[in-house]
């Protein structure tokens, strides 16, 4: 019974995708469409020749052989730009949501700076930073950090007060709390923001990449469309979301592990 569900579930979840490859080859075929929309097998072409084919072609195709390379460039810098989001965004939100004095110092500077679009802060970070790296970094980083902040936050002013009430009358200092009872309660939310941001961060990188930097997904795209390359530049969409669905379901699993007791309590 469990195979016969799970294969109802495939079949389900493939519904929706073969319609819009389905749809997608019957527009990119007509006559009118040449040379805008590819065909979905010429896309596959184009990616097996960017993915696998021999790089250095005497200029004739440049991409070839160098998806992998353009992946790892964008992945270390979501990596590096993400893991410092984390690292101030968390302890950060327990902060403005735990104490009162954290709130008035830091949240007014947060909701002041969050509106501003990722976009808005490229002439800065070129200014700063230049054409290198560290741009596509502090991009990144700030992509991540508010999604992080505000659902920490959320998380932690959300505690259940009972709990609070328990802790302190069976002798917690206030440390003790922050550390065993508002952090443990606010994992779901943590969990939440850290999904979120991890997704802006990879909106940040193709976005900082195409201008800030000379490698990675995001300067490949913005290459395919100024040469006209309209099979690299969806084979380069596609990949893009396939990287976010898998770093975003390595969270989901390390989220699971971490917060397995609350997954058997609502069970």
């Amino acid at each position: 019974m469990k195979n016969l569900e799970r294969f109802k579930q495939l079949v389900l979840g493939a519904v929706v995708p073969v319609a819009v490859l389905v749809f997608w080859q019957i527009a990119g075929s007509r006559p009118d469409m040449a040379g805008i929309v590819p065909t979905p097998l010429a896309v596959l072409e184009g990616w097996k020749v960017w993915m696998f084919g021999a790089s250095g072609g005497l200029g004739l195709n440049p991409y070839q052989g160098t998806w992998l390379s353009n992946v790892q460039y964008s992945a270390m810098r979501v990596v590096q730009g993400f893991v410092l989001a984390a690292l101030i965004g968390v302890p950060l939100g327990l902060i403005i949501g735990w104490s009162r004095l954290g709130s008035r110092l830091f949240d007014p500077v947060i909701q002041g700076l969050r509106p501003i679009p990722i976009t808005a802060w490229l002439p800065f970070s070129i200014a700063l930073f230049g054409i290198r790296d560290m741009g596509s970094i502090f991009l990144i980083f700030l992509g991540g950090f508010y999604a992080i902040v505000v659902n920490t936050t959320q998380g932690a002013r959300d505690v259940e007060r009972n709990l609070m009430r328990a802790a302190t009358m069976m002798g917690a200092t206030r440390s003790q709390l922050l550390r065993r009872v508002v952090f443990p309660s606010a994992m779901p939310s943590i969990f939440t923001g850290l999904r979120i941001g991890l997704g802006i961060s990879w909106t940040a990188v193709i976005v900082s990449e195409m201008v800030a930097v000379k490698s990675g997904l995001g300067y490949v795209l913005w290459d395919a469309y100024y040469v006209g390359r309209m099979d690299i530049v969806l084979a380069d969409m596609v990949s893009i979301g396939v990287m976010g669905y898998l770093s975003d379901r390595l969270i989901v699993f390390a989220e699971r592990r971490v917060l397995r007791w609350r997954i058997l309590q609502n069970h």
